[in-house]
């Protein structure tokens, strides 16, 4: 098992349907690493566009900022697994720091978007991470192994070694802080460990933490 070099940009609300085509265009056109994968995390409006701008491009991909767990149905402003899929998305952000806090999503619901990726084909972006307090009272690692542990850990070895796991900060977000190399390689190398005491070593090893 070999681990994937990424680099992803998750665009959040922003850009007109205009200014996201050109953005796409502009970040095609830079000199990349043939060896890192590039994501680009858009807002609904450019996918599909932005899927025909990357075509033919295997060092640069799609992904969905959102899923709904279910295949179809009255569930109003979203889009299921098969949407995404239909118009080349590869990749799916799960469990931001923003869906959590602003729309509520906890981990049991986040478990089932991680089900209906796999069951799917699309990659998710799994993103875990603590709050200031969190990280001020030093449970911070307990705190996001928990996280996983209720997000992930019903996976078999086959469907986690297919995740991309996001470590995101939210301590450093907005606030004037930033989180420091160090302090993101000791939390990058507690998740590991955690998933090496789930999956062993060799899933463990080659997982990408962003």
């Amino acid at each position: 098992m070999t681990r994937k070099h990424i680099v992803a940009g998750n665009w959040k609300m922003n850009k007109t349907f205009d200014e996201g085509t050109a953005l796409a265009k502009e970040v095609k056109a830079l000199d990349r690493s043939k060896d890192v994968i590039t994501i680009l995390g858009t807002p609904f409006i450019h996918l599909q566009a932005v899927a025909e701008i990357l075509e033919g491009d295997d060092t640069i991909k799609l992904a969905s900022q959102n899923c709904h767990p279910e295949k179809s149905g009255a569930y109003t402003g979203e889009v299921s697994i098969d949407m995404l899929k239909s118009i080349g998305v590869d990749y799916v952000i799960i469990g931001h720091s923003e869906r959590r806090e602003y729309f509520k999503e906890d981990e049991d619901f986040l478990a089932r978007k991680v089900n209906a990726c796999l069951a799917g084909g699309l990659t998710p972006i799994f993103c875990c991470g603590e709050a200031k307090d969190i990280r001020e009272s030093g449970t911070h690692e307990a705190y996001v192994a928990k996280q996983l542990k209720d997000s992930l850990f019903h996976l078999s070895p086959e469907e986690f070694s297919k995740l991309v796991i996001a470590y995101d900060p939210i301590w450093a977000i907005g606030t004037g802080l930033t989180a420091s190399s160090a302090q993101a390689q000791d939390m990058h190398k507690a998740i590991r460990s955690l998933i090496a005491e789930k999956y062993g070593a060799e899933i463990a090893d080659a997982t990408t933490i962003l």
